[in-house]
């Protein structure tokens, strides 16, 4: 190299090298997440023999399902069956439905029966929380229908959590959220 190219190349080397930890510290966007799988629909599961097929359920709303033995026994209609529930919140119509389990465990067909209460939730969320919510959800319409009379011992509670979510959307993770009524051992 000639004298005269080293006066020009020291500067630039110099330039770059002051420029470099500009550059490794330049803000480059994070790298896009990959989009989630969208699920697959596939054909919806079966009920249990024991329980009425689902209703449509609302958004945000649990459902009670109360099995074909305690409806027929109790003399409760399909549509009767089906209610929305909100955690401890009972609207005027879900009311009447569940005065007539009362009735029906306490003097009616069912006396001396138990009832067992499943409660369920969708699969968002902890394993732990959601033993603990369907267990909630389980408690709130027991202590609904022993404020109405029915014997506690006449009403066990256990929870399922999001064992048996099926859900993949808001419609049916709104299915899993619900509380199973059956008839005790």
């Amino acid at each position: 190299m000639t004298r005269s190219t080293l006066r020009y190349t020291a500067p630039l080397s110099a330039l770059v090298l002051a420029t470099l930890p500009l550059l490794a510290c330049a803000d480059n966007p994070p790298p896009k997440a990959a989009e989630p799988p969208k699920p697959v629909a596939s054909a919806a599961p079966k009920p249990a023999p024991h329980l009425p097929p689902e209703a449509p359920a609302a958004e945000n709303a649990s459902a009670v399902r109360i099995s074909q033995e305690i409806t027929t026994a109790c003399g409760i209609s399909d549509p009767d069956a089906y209610f929305a529930f909100d955690s401890s919140n009972v609207r005027p119509d879900d009311a009447r439905v569940l005065g007539t389990l009362v009735s029906c465990f306490t003097s009616g067909a069912l006396k001396g029966h138990t009832m067992k209460l499943v409660g369920h939730a969708d699969p968002r969320g902890a394993s732990d929380y959601n033993m603990t919510l369907g267990q909630s959800r389980a408690d709130a319409v027991a202590g609904y229908l022993t404020g109405k009379g029915l014997d506690k011992a006449k009403a066990e509670t256990t929870t399922r959590g999001a064992m048996d979510a099926t859900g993949y959307d808001e419609p049916s993770w709104a299915r899993d959220r619900r509380v199973d009524i059956m008839l005790g051992q």
